[in-house]
């Protein structure tokens, strides 16, 4: 039996691990998406997107592919960032004009979220609301086909949408096998035309996730090697697609490592840092991705002070060439946490809270609201209200 005090709870947890989603990835793979979706008995398509990715001609060109096909396409291309229960609804009315049996969601992980959403309430009825939490949908859903043009939110390899109450402005995880993406198609050649901001704060994003679902309570050893691999992957492209935004192989390495961090979230769980990342983006409007890659330093730095997840983030600064295997868990974390700060001077995003012009005077507030969050639960460490203030606290004038 391993005597090491984090490998013991990954490697004991069970696992039950059903691949959901067929992973397709490539260079050009798009060309594919017609006689994909045909192989899925698709005829009538919902295809979900943003005005961004139709100006990008991105949704043009994916329209024609499935008509070439021979399948008949509608499009929705109202999908807003961080969709909310009206864009929801707004999609679900398009469905329902055009009588699909198939949705393919094209774009960032809010179209993704959105024709999830979507798929949801078409299926099953009622409100998104209803579906908060896991497993909730009682009635089979439509086959559902997702092409990330973002290399971050991993949503195409999970079963969860986040969608936001538009009354209480709560991001509610709305989970269920059944929402799954039966394929997800990655193309790299789709995300070259990411604005330099968007691929900036969606990479943070999926570094984020590989970070976070390394040291969650729900862990397990499976979990683990996407957690790893993921990482490997993001370190090594981000850097590279910031510096010269063409480089197809780490635009490849991206899209590959967000797909397995969001395969790693599907089998572990994210934690504090997306609890208090959620607030910063519901009340401030600041972007998901950098709310979170600035609070994960953070985050990493109250996590080490617990033996296993310390020795955990030594192994990935190791896997990732920060420390070597010789490093003391708590030195090598330490390096981890500033190389994670450093991807935001990198990316020449704000580092600090106070950059994004928030005051002490909002800590107790964002506090509250992050210790509701329901991935603080899954953090390796206990984080209460008072933990959430120092966080903050930490992140506001570094």
């Amino acid at each position: 039996m391993p005597t090491d005090s984090n490998a013991w709870p990954a490697a004991a947890a069970q696992f039950d691990y059903h691949p959901r989603t067929r992973v397709v990835f490539g260079l050009n793979a798009i060309e594919r998406v017609g006689s994909l979706a045909a192989e899925l008995g698709a005829r009538n398509v919902l295809l979900v997107t943003d005005r961004g990715i139709v100006s990008a001609g991105h949704a043009g060109r994916v329209g024609r592919l499935l008509q070439e096909a021979g399948l008949s396409v509608c499009c929705f291309d109202a999908v807003e960032e961080n969709p909310g229960t009206r864009c929801v609804e707004q999609c679900l009315e398009a469905a329902r004009r055009s009588n699909i049996d198939t949705i393919l969601g094209l774009g960032g992980g809010s179209s993704l979220d959105t024709a999830k959403g979507c798929n949801f309430l078409l299926t099953n009825g009622g409100r998104m609301q209803d579906y908060w939490g896991i497993g909730k949908a009682r009635q089979p859903m439509l086959p559902l086909i997702a092409v990330p043009t973002t290399g971050g939110t991993g949503s195409e390899c999970q079963s969860f949408a986040l969608i936001t109450d538009e009354q209480t402005r709560q991001k509610m995880a709305c989970g269920d096998p059944k929402a799954a993406a039966r394929i997800a198609l990655l193309d790299p050649a789709l995300t070259l035309s990411q604005p330099p901001r968007v691929t900036a704060c969606s990479g943070i994003d999926a570094i984020a996730h590989a970070v976070e679902t390394a040291v969650s309570r729900k862990r397990t050893a499976l979990s683990l090697l996407f957690s790893r691999e993921s990482l490997r992957l993001t370190l090594a492209g981000l850097p590279r697609v910031l510096a010269a935004p063409d480089d197809l192989e780490a635009r490849g390495w991206m899209l590959l490592g967000a797909a397995w961090a969001g395969t790693a979230i599907e089998n572990s769980m994210v934690g504090a840092a997306h609890s208090a990342a959620n607030p910063l983006t519901a009340r401030f409007g600041i972007v998901h991705g950098h709310a979170v890659g600035l609070m994960l330093p953070h985050v990493v730095r109250f996590n080490a002070r617990d033996p296993a997840a310390a020795q955990t983030y030594a192994e990935l600064a190791c896997a990732a060439g920060l420390a070597p295997p010789s490093a003391a868990p708590a030195e090598a974390a330490a390096q981890l946490a500033t190389l994670l700060q450093g991807i935001l001077d990198l990316a020449r995003l704000p580092a600090s809270l106070k950059g994004l012009g928030l005051a002490p005077a909002q800590i107790p507030g964002l506090a509250v609201e992050a210790a509701r969050q329901w991935t603080a639960q899954f953090n390796p460490r206990p984080v209460a209200v008072a933990d959430f203030e120092s966080i903050y606290s930490a992140a506001l004038s570094i």
